[in-house]
This record gives structure tokens, sequence and C-alpha cells, in this order.
């Protein structure tokens, strides 16, 4: 081993058996004690509908990205996985499965910082627990949170003790990643590269730099094998997914972007004091992630140079505060801040596990406390407790607590369904709203399920066609402008489909309680 190597190992701590039970028992209990309060309190129509029709499609036998717009196919097939294991294909079976995949971030993350400093009481494990799980909201979008913190976890292991057989695991472990978020692969390319260019940077051996390129490469192979196979084995799915990568280039964008929350600019004469302290810290936290990503990585270059021992995880964390800084920022919002924190969050304990008593504990109450303050007003069970506005729902069986409004589109969405839809015929809704099929246990009648963006009229004239070959009973549009931006609403994004829905369908004025909702009918069929 070389020297630089054992600088790098020797802040690594040996962990017993007795030490991962524990930490296993506090995750599932962290995560437990979460789903128990906030399990069957609340419900969202859109991005969490999104994920629950794909899974449902995916038990029926349906591929993502090639039946169905999704997200890659790990998410669904993991979910699918466990609604078809406890036989239900409901909300609360898709939020068991999600927070079983919780429970292995947290406790994952936990093991990261055992392996930093294990001499730590049981209280910095319960704090560091609950400031990882209350960033993983929502619940659904738990997969990206879970995968960032595996990554890091693959980098800390390649970073610990250089060699080939971990530079092919770490490959293993991304081509993996990639299979729950091609997103999440492309960041651990460039952090990977980082990475490797940091362990060899004292070698100045090309023949061992490419080597360890090769074997990283091939390890990335074999671990998106999943995906491969699916391409040559399933027939369409190759097409789907270069398809889905075109569109991309095609929008120019990977997400609708929003101005980013800075401190400067929040409204503090119009808002109370608690909102004015949490709309604060959300601006420093976007501001701190980014200084991380630049600091971390000069700190950790500087140290390597030097010959200091550096834990394994500020490193890793290092290489992904830039790239995963790049995902928050390209939708500047509070849940997209959660998808890209833990680099920062994890460096940040990292660095904490290792401070004298009287600095730790501050340190950790204070970044805990952040947390709770900027996350915990948006979780389910928050809301309900604080709101008492939360009142029970029948969403496709279950019974939940949501806000009023949610038990009124179900019963709307039912009574048109029954009305124009009976009989199993098809219906539409569009451009929200994914979730209305999952809760009716219905298919989409067009592939975008979910039409936030703007597409080209060939692909518009392909969903029409989608169209014509369906009994379609109705059509429920959502004229809303997503972020108040006339350009984003439904006519402007898709007119081509907004057109032959207006030319073919009546529209049925005051059905709806809302006037956003404009429900088309059949022309002869407009009882």
């Amino acid at each position: 081993m070389a020297v630089d190597d054992v600088t790098t190992a020797n802040v690594c701590c040996c962990v017993t058996k007795r030490q991962l039970m524990g930490l296993f028992l506090l995750s599932a209990g962290v995560v437990l004690i979460l789903f128990l309060w906030e399990g069957h309190q609340g419900f969202d129509l859109w991005d969490e509908g999104f994920l629950w029709y794909g899974a449902q499609r995916t038990l029926l036998g349906e591929v993502p990205i090639r039946d169905f717009m999704a997200y890659d196919p790990g998410r669904y097939y993991w979910s699918a996985a466990f609604m078809a294991l406890w036989g239900d294909n409901g909300i609360l079976a898709l939020r068991a499965a999600a927070a079983v995949f919780q429970a292995l971030g947290v406790f994952i993350g936990l093991v990261l910082l055992l392996r930093t400093s294990s001499k730590q009481r049981w209280l910095f494990w319960g704090f560091s627990a609950i400031t990882l799980v209350v960033w993983m909201f929502p619940l659904y979008k738990s997969f990206d949170v879970v995968v960032s913190i595996a990554l890091l976890a693959a980098l800390a292991y390649l970073v610990e003790r250089p060699s080939n057989r971990r530079y092919f695991v770490l490959g293993i472990c991304i081509g993996l990643i990639a299979v729950f978020g091609r997103n999440h692969g492309i960041y651990a390319v460039f952090a990977s590269l980082a990475a490797i260019a940091y362990c060899e940077i004292r070698t100045r051996s090309a023949s061992r730099i490419w080597r360890a390129i090769t074997v990283w490469s091939v390890g990335v192979l074999l671990g998106y094998l999943p995906v491969l196979c699916m391409s040559v084995a399933i027939p369409g799915f190759a097409s789907a997914m270069w398809e889905s990568v075109r569109l991309l280039f095609e929008a120019k964008a990977t997400n609708l972007p929003l101005p980013i929350p800075w401190p400067w600019t929040l409204a503090y004469e119009q808002s109370l004091f608690t909102d004015i302290v949490r709309g604060w810290l959300l601006g420093v936290f976007f501001i701190v992630i980014l200084l991380f990503g630049v600091l971390a990585v000069a700190y950790v270059i500087r140290q390597k140079i030097k010959q200091r021992a550096v834990s394994p995880v500020l490193v890793a964390a290092a290489f992904l505060g830039l790239p995963y800084a790049h995902y928050t920022y390209s939708r500047a919002d509070t849940l997209h801040l959660a998808m890209g924190i833990i680099p920062f969050l994890m460096g940040s304990l990292a660095l904490v596990a290792n401070q004298r008593a009287m600095i730790k504990w501050p340190l950790l109450w204070l970044l805990c406390g952040a947390s709770l303050m900027i996350m915990a007003p948006l979780h389910p069970g928050w809301v309900c407790y604080t709101s008492r506005l939360c009142i029970d729902a029948d969403v496709a069986g279950s019974k939940l607590k949501t806000h009023p409004n949610v038990p009124v589109e179900l019963g709307m969405l039912k009574k048109i369904t029954d009305t124009y839809a009976a009989n199993n015929n098809s219906f539409l809704v569009t451009p929200f709203w994914p979730g209305a099929y999952a809760v009716m246990g219905q298919k989409s009648p067009i592939w975008e399920n979910y039409a936030l963006i703007p597409r080209a009229a060939s692909f518009q004239l392909a969903e029409i066609q989608r169209l014509k070959i369906v009994n379609l009973g109705f059509a429920l549009i959502i004229d809303v402008a997503l972020d108040g931006r006339e350009e984003l609403r439904f006519s402007n994004t898709h007119p081509l489909i907004n057109r032959y829905i207006q030319d073919n369908y009546q529209l049925l004025p005051g059905v709806t309680p809302d006037p956003a909702y404009q429900l088309y009918v059949k022309k002869q069929d407009s009882r």
C-alpha cells in the first residue's frame, strides 16, 4: 500500500457486529416511527401519483419508459416487488416499499459515520439519524436521496484504500445507481474521475491511472447490466430509452428552473417570524452547499498533497458536492435542496463527529435544528398536526388524512369517471394528476402521463394517434399555468393535442368545482 493510502485509511475505525446491529435497529426504528406517524397522511396526485401509477403498471407487466413515461426502471421494480410481496397495489403499499428503501439509506449513512468515528454516544447517532431522515422528503423521493448516500458510500470505500478491486466495486455500484436514476450515474462519473485523480495524484503513473479507469469502467457496465439486458431482451425498450434521452436534449433542460431563494430576496416585512427564520435558513443552505462543493475539494486536495489524513467520507462528499449542487440549482426549491444536500450533510457530520465535545454538540444540534426548521413544516404529519385541517379521504381503498381539497378532487374524479367512462372506458387527465389513473386503476391512453414540458409536433401527433384508437370517455384538462408561466400552460406546451380535444369533444362548463378543470366529453354523450 502506498503512503498516501495509509494516511487516508488510518482515519477509518473498526466496526463491530454489535455496533452494526445497533445502527440497523436505530435506522429501522426512526423510519418506522416516522412512517407510523405520517404514512397515512397527505396525498399528492402529481408527483406521488406519477410514481404510484408507474409502479402499478410495472406490477401488471408493463415496462417503464417503453410503455409509459417514467423515471429510470429501478424504483419501479423495487416498488412493484414489494407490492407483489404484500399482494397490494395501493398507495400505502407503495409508501411502505419506499420506507424500506429509506431505512436502508439511513443505515448506510450511519455506518459511514461510524467508520469515521466509532467512539460516539448513542445520542450522536440519534441526532444524526433524525438529521438524515428529515431530509428524505417527500417519501416517494427518498429513492433519490438514498441513492446519493449509496454513491457517497461507494466513493468513500474506494478512497479509504484504493485498489483494483475497489475500483471495480465502485463501478458496479455506479452502474446499479444509474438503474435508479441516470442523473445520479452522470454525477457519479464526474465524481469518480475526480476520485481516481485524487487517489493516484502522487503516483504519476499513466498506466496505473488507465488501468484504474478500465477496471472501473468494466464495473460500471456490469452494474448497469439490468438495463443493458432489458435493452436487448425487451423489444422497443432500447429505442424508448434513446428517445427519452433525446427528449431531454430537445427540452434543453433537465428541470423547470425556479428563482434561487437567496436570503436577501426574502420579503421580511410580510412574513411571520418563524417564516423569516425558515426562509433565511433555506437561503443560507443554498449558499452553503455551493461553498462546500468548492472549499471541500480544495481542502482535501491540499491535505492529500501534504500527506495528512482525511476522512474518506469527507473526500467522497467533497467530490460529490458540486454535481449535486447542480441538481439542487436546476430547480431551486426546498424539495430539490433535499435531494442534493447529502454530500454537504454527510461531509458536515463527518467533520463534526471528530470534534471535541464542546464543539461537536453545539454544531450537531445546530445542523439538526436547522434541518428540522426547514423540512418539518413540509412533512404531512407536521402539517396535519399544526393546521388541524386534515380530513379523512378514501384513496382507492386506503384511508388517509389529507388536505380538504383532496377528497373533493377524488370525489369529482370518481363521479365523472362513473358517468362518462363507465365499463372500463378510457379517460384522459392532463397535464397533471398522473395519480388519477392509479386511483381509478386505469391505464393512461397516452404515453406522456405527466405533461410538464413543451413537446415537438411529431411527438404530439404520435400521442394523438394513441387517443384515436381508444374509446375515450372524457378528457379532463387542468388549465393551470405551471409556476405562473403562461408558456407552460397545456394549450401552449401541447397545442396540437389541445386542439384535437377541442375539435372532437364538447366542453361541459360548471361540472367541476374549479373552472381550471376543463371537462371534455363525447359530443353525443353530454348528459
